[in-house]
């Protein structure tokens, strides 16, 4: 297959992009390489092997072959700014090692408030066990953000949206200030990935997507991804071969196929779960909609300027105290099924509660609009391919139990 031409859309690069192996010429699809051992013609070759250390060279399995070169050659070519990407077996393991390979022992690194909280876990156990330091801070309070550095600040750890709450910050301005101060930025980016933010190009360092979610996008795999400029591609890949990062092709195969319907699929969830945002909204059992793809949510400004696109994860607050009664709720959904994880074809209901996976951030918070004892549930939603139509009555199903006396 012939190199595509430059400047040609999202949704074509999703059907081009880590085509240009051998294979290209025979085959739609890269082969399934499944070797633990490279062979080579003579010690010569075996030698040169050694100096050499990228991809599309033949080493050891640890390595990669051509089925984890396409992957990662694609997701290199969605992420503008990119030099390269570094596959790791989960979406966890592709954040810590991307801050392995960026701070040690004696360094502060800045954690947004509102990360995933095994994001908030590796921080506070496995980095600080290392000499790490961690602050959580507040991404929408740029003020306190830029006065939480020091002297030994050595990177920031960002989410876009928050996770569970959907906020959105100013990814440029914080990318900017950690710039400024000498501090890598690093944004776990897997909500919209690089089709509806190029976080490369807004500013940050290092773009951290769980494949899992999306790029599988059919809750058959485990996989992570960080990819990054020139400056930091190197240390990337370094840290995850020390530390014997390596992903099946098997599972390759799967998350270059789930990349290929990515673009039609997110379009789909996108307008579902603004309709079903937009529904809930209305309800009277609703204190707040967390998504910022609907007009008049919290971040929506900063959505429309910065993004091309979204997904269909979003949450909303139950305007009720009671655990029981949230629970009545999710349990009577029939087509929401009840499970962790995201952005595969099934829709999937949650619930949570923010308060122990925060430091910083107030909660509720003020732009709710609650009075002054009024409690309210968190539930998360991630919207599936099923008809919105049949989501919503699910939804009312839901809604009926959760107001039974």
């Amino acid at each position: 297959m012939k190199a595509p031409p430059g400047g040609i859309a999202a949704d074509t690069r999703l059907v081009t992009a880590g085509r240009a192996g051998d294979f290209a010429a025979h085959v739609v699809n890269p082969p399934v390489w499944r070797a633990s051992t490279h062979l080579y013609a003579d010690c010569a070759a075996l030698r040169e092997g050694r100096q050499s250390n990228e991809d599309g060279r033949f080493f050891y399995g640890r390595r990669g072959a051509p089925t984890q070169w396409a992957l990662a050659d694609a997701l290199t070519e969605l992420e503008p700014g990119a030099a390269g990407t570094v596959l790791y077996p989960s979406g966890l393991a592709a954040i810590v090692g991307a801050l392995l390979a960026v701070v040690g022992p004696g360094d502060v690194l800045l954690v947004a408030d509102n990360a995933y909280d095994p994001t908030r876990s590796a921080a506070t156990g496995l980095l600080r066990r290392m000499g790490v330091g961690t602050r959580f801070f507040d991404p929408l309070d740029l003020a306190a953000y830029e006065a939480a550095f020091c002297e030994r600040t050595r990177a920031v750890m960002l989410e876009v949206p928050g996770s569970l709450t959907m906020e959105v910050c100013d990814i440029p301005e914080l990318a900017r200030i950690a710039r400024g101060k000498g501090a890598v930025s690093l944004v776990d980016n897997t909500w919209a990935t690089a089709l509806g933010f190029p976080a490369l190009r807004h500013g940050c360092d290092i773009a951290i997507t769980a494949l899992t979610k999306h790029v599988g996008g059919h809750s058959d795999l485990m996989m992570g991804a960080a990819s990054a400029g020139r400056e930091w591609y190197p240390r990337l890949r370094q840290m995850a071969q020390q530390l014997g990062h390596v992903v099946s092709p098997d599972d390759a195969a799967l998350a270059l196929r789930g990349l290929r319907t990515m673009g039609l699929r997110l379009q789909r969830t996108i307008r579902s779960a603004t309709d079903i945002a937009r529904w809930l909204d209305a309800r009277g059992e609703v204190a707040a909609v967390m998504c910022p793809m609907l007009p008049g949510a919290p971040g929506h400004d900063l959505w429309r300027r910065d993004f091309t696109g979204g997904c269909g994860l979003l949450s909303f607050a139950l305007r009720t105290g009671e655990d029981r009664a949230r629970c009545r709720f999710i349990d009577a959904l029939t087509l929401f099924g009840i499970g962790y994880s995201w952005g595969g074809f099934e829709s999937l209901a949650l619930p949570f509660d923010v308060p122990p996976v925060r430091e910083v951030m107030a909660w509720p918070p003020p732009q709710w609009g609650l009075a002054r004892n009024e409690q309210a549930l968190g539930v998360r939603l991630s919207i599936g391919l099923e008809d919105p139509a049949d989501l919503v009555a699910d939804l009312e199903r839901g809604f009926a139990a959760l107001n039974e006396r």
